[in-house]
């Protein structure tokens, strides 16, 4: 049998140049799925998408996800992508199975925790207090060689990497710490600043930009304290949950969200097309 993929639309392009198109998956010519690929708003037309694959039900465990997803690579490769990204949700197991038997990588992972009416209480010692405008300047040129370094040593070019730091800072923080909707904060323990806490929201719900602890004061508590304090400002601004990502490999950042109770609800996986 042979599975193919049929555009189902023309080659969409987008007034920034991003490219979408829609395809029926066909086995024998007959339909058993669709495919949705695009371009990268984040990273420009040389990453790509894949913001669906599914296969109806019936013709499900015979490969026909498999041969649709290297079909889709060569869709790309002709389009000129070099590297591919994909999101699949924490539940679906067997396409992240799927993904990753064909070569894809997971580079970070968002997870949530549910929060209920009362705030937590901070450690002993501890507060928190607004970011001052004399704070803000260094502190976001620090925080964005920081956040390109973070994709740059998970795969992604060097230029591409310092083009989304400057992007998604200038998106996020328009107003500097004065930006409507964003929370900048710093944590004190007994009079000593100890971290840095960005808080925002998404979607409804509390969202979790940069926690870190100051590198003189780590093995302390403090990162807890931090999380602590971005649960205690969302459940003051009524937020029903709380939201962050993290990147692959920090093992202390997934083991401190993990013993807190945040749970992954989705992967964020790329691969390189060769």
């Amino acid at each position: 049998m042979t599975t193919t993929l049929r555009p189902t639309e023309p080659l969409q392009r987008a007034d920034d140049g991003a490219l979408s198109r829609h395809y029926q998956v066909c086995v024998n010519g007959r339909p058993v799925g669709t495919v949705h690929l695009a371009t990268s708003p984040a990273f420009g037309e040389a990453v790509a998408q894949i913001l669906d694959l599914t296969i109806e039900e019936p013709d499900r465990r015979r490969g026909r996800g498999t041969v649709a997803a290297l079909a889709a690579e060569e869709v790309l490769r002709g389009w000129g992508c070099k590297r591919i990204e994909a999101s699949v949700p924490a539940g679906a197991e067997a396409a992240l199975r799927l993904a990753k038997t064909l070569g894809y990588v997971v580079r970070n992972r968002h997870m949530e925790k549910p929060l209920g009416a009362t705030a937590p209480e901070l450690p002993a010692g501890s507060r928190g207090r607004p970011m001052t405008q004399e704070e803000f300047g260094p502190w976001e040129e620090q925080d964005k060689e920081s956040y390109a370094q973070s994709w740059i040593e998970r795969g992604v070019p060097e230029a591409e990497a310092r083009a989304k730091a400057e992007r998604d800072h200038a998106l996020a923080l328009p107003y500097g710490s004065d930006t409507p909707g964003m929370d900048l904060s710093v944590l004190e323990h007994e009079g000593e600043k100890v971290g840095i806490l960005w808080m925002g929201t998404r979607d409804g719900k509390g969202f979790v930009f940069k926690v870190e602890s100051d590198p003189n004061h780590r093995g302390r508590g403090h990162g807890r304290a931090l999380m602590l304090l971005a649960e205690a400002q969302s459940v003051a601004a009524g937020r029903p949950a709380i939201q962050l990502n993290v990147f692959s490999g920090n093992t202390p950042a997934e083991r401190l969200y993990e013993s807190l109770g945040y749970e992954t609800i989705t992967y964020h996986l790329y691969k390189e097309l060769l």
